[in-house]
């Protein structure tokens, strides 16, 4: 299959960052006209996001306790990477393995020459080959596309809103206008809010994006449907503790973590089922 674009999907995915960027002047607009000290402590906060940007890769891996591997190491996985990077026309990326029993992989990096995929031990024992081809190209298609990059950029005053809700007070008092902090406050938390809902449309439509993506890389898009349909029966049997030792990760998932209160607020994915549908249609697509 040759690489296509969803305009459908392109467009929705243009209109939710026209939203948010919108929504992101006004907050700018109100800080600068109203909270002198609070704005220098937005920018002081955004270097410290810039920081983070730049070696994200490095903090995911670090994160969910991955390390680097090595062809020798394995050999199989390299090769598979190796040869899908061919066909998506990427650099190869870091490839790193997480001793973790949750079947999931995710890919990080600010760019696709500072990326890295890395998978869990669990879904290397749950997937057979096709399978996690197809969970590979997903994320190739991540980082093809820089959703790792958009999204940062994208929550990037999403986060300083929240910070400003949660630690406002501690700067407290009046600026020169004697506007209170409470309207800062305010304003910041329907900030962060509003943006959130945005944040998260955004990121289930980027995953439509990648699941098609990993169909044109492998030309087997019901590998990744079967490969979906097998992680998401297995994650009902992760023990508790795993799962939140990686909640933190859930937006980079294959398949994110969806029991219990941090799945209800992070629904960073589309329905699996939604997901597979989409995937056979594309299927139907190639039969013809």
């Amino acid at each position: 299959m040759q690489w296509q674009t969803d305009w459908g999907l392109r467009f929705r995915m243009a209109f939710t960052m026209f939203l948010l960027f919108a929504l992101y002047l006004i907050f700018i607009g109100i800080l600068t006209l109203y909270f002198d000290s609070l704005l220098f402590a937005a920018i002081m906060l955004g270097a410290f996001s810039l920081v983070q940007f730049f070696f994200s890769d490095k903090l995911a891996l670090r994160s969910m306790g991955a390390r680097t591997v090595t062809e020798e190491e394995y050999p199989k996985l390299h090769a598979q990477i190796s040869r899908l990077v061919q066909q998506a026309d990427l650099p190869k990326p870091t490839v790193a393995v997480a001793e973790n029993r949750t079947p999931n992989a995710f890919a990080t990096g600010r760019s696709p020459s500072n990326a890295a995929v890395c998978v869990t031990t669990g879904i290397l024992s749950t997937l057979d080959d096709d399978e996690l081809e197809g969970v590979l190209a997903h994320e190739l298609a991540h980082i093809k596309n820089r959703d790792v990059a958009v999204m940062t950029i994208a929550s990037f005053l999403s986060t300083i809103a929240f910070l400003i809700v949660r630690w406002g007070w501690l700067i407290g008092g009046r600026n020169r206008n004697q506007a209170p902090m409470a309207v800062a406050i305010l304003v910041s938390l329907l900030v962060w809010v509003i943006s959130f809902l945005l944040i998260r449309a955004l990121s289930r439509y980027r995953e439509y994006s990648a699941d098609r993506g990993a169909a044109m890389i492998t030309g087997n898009p019901s590998a990744l449907a079967t490969a979906l349909m097998k992680i998401s029966g297995r994650m009902n049997q992760v023990p508790d503790e795993d799962l939140r030792q990686q909640a933190e990760m859930n937006a980079f998932f294959i398949i994110p973590i969806t029991r219990g209160f941090i799945g209800r607020i992070a629904s960073t994915h589309p329905p699996t089922e939604s997901r597979i549908e989409k995937l056979r249609e594309l299927e139907r697509e190639i039969e013809r």
